[in-house]
C-alpha cells in the first residue's frame, strides 16, 4: 500500500504547479530563496520516487540461518516500534518531516507528528496531498502545539521511540525525559578543510558562499568553520567570497531573517571573538539595513571572522569559537603544512560531528584527514561541500549512539 502511495505522491509532487505551490509555501514561512525552497521540494519528490513499488517491502527484508539439525533454523525479522513521535524544526518545513514520517510509516509504525508551529502549514498541506494519494486518515496523527504541550504529551503518551531534529538543548532534555528512547539529529558545528592543492578558486569560493550563507546559514550542515591552507591566502579566495556574499539581498531572500538568533546575539558573539588576539572581521559584521524584520529575529550581513589557529585551540577560547550560531556566520582560520596536527586536534575536540568537507585532490592529504576525523557525512575531493544533502546518501551525525539518519534505506532501518 505504501509503495502505491509513494508512487502517486511522487507523481503529484513532480507536477510543475504542485512543485511551485510547495516551494512558494516553504518561502512563506521559512526565509530562503526560491531556488533553495524548490530544491527542498525536489529532494522530497525524489525520495518518494525511491520508495515506489516493492521498495517499501524490501526495507523489511528478513533472514534465515541454518541450525545444527533438521528443522532447526533461526529467523531474523524487523518489527515496528508501534506508537512513535516525530518532532521537526523550522528550517526544512517539508523535507525533514516528510522523509521521517514516511520512514516511520514504511516500517509499520503509528506516528504523531509535530512540526515547528511557525512552519507547520507546509506539512499540513503535504498530509492532505498524501490523503489524496491513498494514505489512510487514521495512520498519522498531526499536532500543532508549543514545545511545553508536546513535552507533556510525550511524557503521558509514552511513545516507544521519538525522532527529534532540532537544538542540542532540547535534545538533551528529551533524552533524559524519555529515558533514552530517542534518536537525535541536533546541532552541527561543521568544518571545511581546504588542502594544499590550490585549484578551481572560482568554484570553491562559490561553494563556500553557498555552504555558509544559503538559507541565511540556517542549516544544521552550514559551514561553521573554514580551515584554509596558507597556499590559498594568495589565491584571492577570501576576496571572491566577500564579493559573493555582498550579492545576497533581502529582495530575493538570498539573505534574510534569522528565526532563532537575534541580531544583538550575533553581534555580541562577533565582538567576543574579536577580543581574541589576532582576530579580525573579514567581511560582514553589520546589521542589515532598510528592512522591517522584528527585533525578535536576526538580520545581519553574511559574516566571516578570522581567528588564528593557535588561539582557537586554547582552552579559554575553544568553546567560544566553536559555538554554533544558527545564522549567516562563520569562523575562518589558516594553517601551514606543519600545523595539520592542530587542525585535526580541533576537529576531534568538536562535539557535533554532522557534516564536513575535505577540499583537495591530493590523495595522501585526503587519506590523512579522512582517516583521522569522524563525521556523519563527509564530502571529499575538490567539489566537497558541507550542505546540500540529497536523498541518495546517508545524512545524520556520527559519534553518538543516539544519532539518527535520514533519507536512505539504512537510515530508515536504523531509526524506525
Amino acid at each position: 500500500m505504501y509503495g502505491d502511495i509513494s508512487t502517486k505522491a511522487a507523481h503529484m509532487l513532480g507536477q510543475p504547479e504542485v512543485l511551485d505551490f510547495f516551494a512558494k509555501l516553504v518561502q512563506r514561512v521559512s526565509p530562503k530563496s526560491y531556488q533553495q525552497a524548490l530544491l527542498e521540494v525536489q529532494v522530497s519528490q525524489k525520495f518518494l520516487e525511491n520508495f515506489c513499488g516493492d521498495q517499501v517491502r524490501f526495507l523489511a527484508r528478513s533472514f534465515a540461518v541454518p541450525g545444527n539439525h533438521v528443522g532447526q533454523m533461526s529467523n531474523g525479522y524487523r518489527w515496528p516500534f508501534g506508537p512513535v513521535a516525530i518532532i521537526t524544526p523550522f528550517n526544512f518545513p517539508l523535507e525533514i518531516p516528510l522523509l521521517q514520517l514516511m520512514g516511520a510509516l514504511y516500517m509499520g509504525n503509528k506516528p504523531v507528528l509535530k512540526v515547528d508551529s511557525k512552519v507547520s502549514i507546509v506539512m499540513e498541506q503535504m498530509i492532505r496531498l498524501l490523503h489524496e494519494c491513498g494514505l489512510p486518515a487514521e495512520d498519522v496523527d498531526f499536532i500543532n502545539s508549543d514545545g511545553i504541550t508536546m513535552n507533556k504529551l510525550l511524557l503521558e503518551a509514552n511513545p516507544k521511540m521519538t525522532l527529534f531534529t532540532g537544538s542540542s538543548r532540547v535534545a538533551e532534555k528529551l533524552a533524559a525525559d524519555l529515558q533514552g528512547r530517542i534518536k537525535l539529529e541536533d546541532a552541527g558545528f561543521d568544518w571545511k578543510i581546504l588542502g594544499p592543492d590550490v585549484q578551481e578558486v572560482d568554484y570553491i569560493s562559490w561553494v563556500c558562499d553557498q555552504d555558509a550563507y544559503a538559507c541565511s546559514g540556517q542549516k544544521c550542515s552550514a559551514q561553521s568553520m573554514l580551515f584554509m591552507h596558507k597556499n590559498w591566502s594568495s589565491s584571492g579566495l577570501l576576496e571572491k567570497m566577500k564579493k559573493l556574499s555582498e550579492r545576497r539581498k533581502l529582495e530575493d531572500l538570498t539573505i534574510g531573517p534569522v528565526l532563532t538568533v537575534t541580531t544583538a546575539t550575533m553581534i555580541e558573539h562577533m565582538n567576543n571573538l574579536l577580543k581574541i588576539p589576532g582576530s579580525k572581521v573579514l567581511f560582514g559584521g553589520e546589521p542589515l539595513g532598510n528592512h522591517s524584520i522584528p527585533e525578535i529575529y536576526g538580520a545581519i550581513k553574511p559574516t566571516a571572522v578570522f581567528v588564528p589557529l593557535v588561539e582557537i585551540l586554547k582552552s579559554d577560547n575553544f568553546e567560544l569559537v566553536t559555538k554554533e550560531i544558527f545564522g549567516p556566520f562563520q569562523v575562518v582560520t589558516e594553517y601551514s603544512e606543519d600545523q595539520l596536527e592542530l587542525v585535526l586536534e580541533a576537529c576531534e575536540r568538536m562535539n557535533a560531528h554532522l557534516t564536513a568537507a575535505v577540499v583537495s585532490n591530493d590523495k595522501l592529504f585526503l587519506q590523512e584527514v579522512l582517516g583521522r576525523s569522524v563525521n556523519g557525512t563527509t564530502y571529499a575531493g575538490i567539489r566537497a561541500r558541507t550542505t546540500g544533502a540529497p536523498q541518495n546518501h546517508w545524512f545524520g551525525p556520527a559519534g553518538d549512539p543516539r544519532g539518527a539518519g535520514i533519507g536512505t534505506p539504512e537510515a530508515i532501518k536504523l531509526v524506525w
